[in-house]
């Protein structure tokens, strides 16, 4: 894993896999979560598929920069002040992405992204479209008020107070998965403790989920700006979410000319092992609506 200087004050951790002359799939993480939230084996699938994959810590996430300063939460207040109400919106969060790419030297990439990084993708497809080949939206949604609203079970784990501690900060996360999570077979709590436990070494930051969260709010209803995506576009969602609701994802296929909807049964707010290959390949598929060669890198790439 390396870091790379934004030169906006940013700084971002990320990590590229596979081969330099592969189409690339931005893999973009969702609320607080990290790089490595994206499961070395669902990485693997896709270089495996002929993609290289370019995973990062968005700010205030992981190994990037954390921004200390800032107006207090108050969910409210970012409602009503919009971007003078927070620290950063998401539309900033897709300027970093954009910048990742620059300073890497990619031109443009296959973008998927979960929840919060779902948006932040959407966003990158609005405000850069130059650098976006195909977009996949998973367990996410548009923005507006009345799309995919969370049940009052799930806000109630996004609103609690954090864990102070590594044990308790992992069984309170399998307890929130069990509100969250998948259903059925899907369930695979040893998978959950793993990742968990791995979250909380590399580093978790309470204050700035909280300050993703204002920037979720602030950053208002895309639904309008959508109409003008153009590119090859899947959104994926599972029957049971209750953090991001299935109308979310239908909202967000509704709202995008062409897209395609896959809806996975029993699968929350999460992608476990047992449906990974089934997501990677209505990934690889959708980027494959392209034109051959239509993620690549510009000339003097470091890789």
């Amino acid at each position: 894993m390396e870091r790379v200087d934004l030169g906006t004050g940013i700084e971002l951790c990320y990590e590229l896999l596979g081969a330099p002359e592969d189409p690339v799939v931005v893999l973009i993480a969702g609320l607080g979560r990290q790089l490595i939230g994206w499961d070395d084996a669902f990485c693997q699938l896709l270089v495996n598929d002929g993609f290289s994959v370019l995973r990062f810590d968005n700010r205030d996430a992981g190994l990037s920069t954390h921004l200390e300063d800032g107006p207090p939460f108050d969910l409210a207040e970012a409602r009503r002040g919009g971007r003078d109400a927070v620290t950063y919106t998401l539309e900033d969060m897709a300027d970093d992405t954009a910048g990742l790419l620059d300073a890497l030297g990619i031109e443009h990439g296959h973008l998927v992204g979960t929840s919060m990084g779902g948006m932040i993708a959407q966003t990158l497809a609005i405000r850069h479209p130059p650098r976006v080949r195909s977009l996949c939206s998973i367990m996410s949604t548009t923005g507006a008020d009345d799309a995919g609203r969370s049940t009052p079970e799930a806000m109630a784990v996004v609103m609690q107070r954090p864990a102070t501690d590594r044990d308790a900060y992992v069984s309170t996360e399998l307890a929130n998965s069990a509100v969250i999570g998948s259903r059925g077979t899907l369930v695979d709590e040893a998978w959950r403790r793993r990742r968990f436990e791995s979250f909380y070494d590399r580093g978790v930051d309470p204050a700035g989920t909280a300050r993703q969260i204002m920037a979720i709010v602030a950053s208002g209803d895309r639904t309008a700006a959508l109409a003008g995506v153009t590119v090859p576009t899947l959104v994926i969602h599972g029957d049971v979410d209750p953090l991001v609701t299935l109308p979310g994802g239908e909202a967000t296929a509704r709202a995008i000319p062409g897209a395609e909807l896959l809806v996975i049964p029993n699968m929350g707010h999460e992608i476990p092992p047992a449906v990974q290959p089934v997501i990677v390949g209505a990934i690889a598929a959708n980027a494959r609506r392209t034109a051959p060669g239509s993620a690549s890198r510009a000339e003097g790439s470091h890789r």
